[in-house]
């Protein structure tokens, strides 16, 4: 297990604010939730990445 797969990244302004990394994809997500009720305010974004596939998991606010 790669300890740094799944980055979270909380960015203002199109600036990284906070970033955190975990080997486990439960894990990371908990702490998506956790990071978007604490920090989801508008002007913010808060996108968790699988580093190992290049893939963005999710993101807030979801761009779709």
């Amino acid at each position: 297990m790669n300890p740094e797969r799944y980055h979270l990244v909380l960015s203002s302004a199109g600036r990284p604010v906070a970033q955190g990394w975990w080997g486990s994809e439960t894990t990371a997500r908990d702490k998506f939730t956790e990071w978007v009720g604490e920090w989801g305010k508008p002007g913010a974004q808060v996108t968790l990445l699988d580093e190992e596939t290049g893939e963005t998991l999710t993101e807030w606010p979801d761009r779709a």
